[in-house]
């Protein structure tokens, strides 16, 4: 049996946590990540002053793990510079807090995961050419419910035949610039596309922005796939509105991953 004791730097940074709240201005930047099937969803908050962390904040709606290790994260993170914060990882905040237990470690563990996602944005917003994150990506669908199970019976990992969609209830996740090129190539043989993100906005290149926001793909901000239904093959998705913490199925033909 895995054990689930935690050390008391957990449990006193649960039961009194650091940092709760949110921050504003230009020199704010947000990363928001989560894993909903898990139940833990992470905001955390930073202030850049040149190339320095000067304030960090969080909200985090989960679990005690998930709630101590955000704000131990925006313990650490502070007087930071970006590249040093972005060498931060989850074993990094577990052992700052004495450990935690090995089932909390990969669904409750995402706090440098949301700073990464911060500096990301930050630096996309000022121009800076920021590589996508595959390993967050599979890391986050790695326990969705459905998706070995329907795997080359309605989930794909990747477009590699438009003629494959033709026509089809297509649901594609967004993963980065690739997911959302995909999405906007898919318009060209089924006219049902539509976009998944867990963000409010894209930070996209204005290329790009422009490009979709001419093509007939539909996005849904603020929402996360859930589960993936059907009986032989893929018939819905379950979806959870992440602003009104609501879930709701859609009927679909296809859900696209892109590895």
């Amino acid at each position: 049996m895995k054990s689930t004791k935690y050390s008391e730097k957990v449990l006193d940074h649960f039961r009194n946590p650091r940092n709760v709240g949110t921050l504003e201005g230009n020199d704010v930047a947000v990363g928001k990540v989560g894993n909903p099937t898990c139940g833990d969803i992470m905001e955390v908050f930073i202030r850049i002053d040149g190339d320095k962390i000067t304030d960090a904040k969080f909200r985090t709606f989960g679990c005690g793990s998930a709630i101590a290790t955000t704000s131990m994260t925006t313990e650490m993170v502070k007087g930071m510079t970006l590249d040093e914060a972005m060498k931060l990882t989850r074993q990094d905040v577990a052992e700052e807090l004495d450990g935690l237990p090995p089932i909390k470690m990969h669904c409750s563990n995402l706090a440098a995961d949301a700073l990464h996602e911060a500096i990301k944005s930050y630096r996309k917003g000022r121009g800076e050419e920021v590589a996508d994150d595959k390993e967050k990506v599979e890391e986050e669908v790695e326990c969705l419910v459905g998706k070995d199970e329907f795997l080359d019976k309605g989930v794909y990992t990747g477009v590699d035949n438009l003629q494959d969609f033709e026509n089809r209830r297509t649901l594609i996740l967004y993963t980065g610039d690739k997911s959302v090129e995909k999405a906007i190539e898919l318009t060209e043989v089924t006219g049902r596309v539509i976009l998944l993100t867990p963000d409010e906005s894209l930070v996209l290149s204005p290329e790009l922005a422009e490009k979709l926001a001419a093509s007939t793909v539909k996005v849904l901000y603020e929402s996360r796939l859930l589960e993936i239904r059907g009986e032989v093959e893929v018939e819905k998705a379950l979806i959870r509105n992440l602003d009104e913490d609501e879930d709701y199925e859609l009927f679909v033909d296809a859900v696209v991953i892109i590895d």
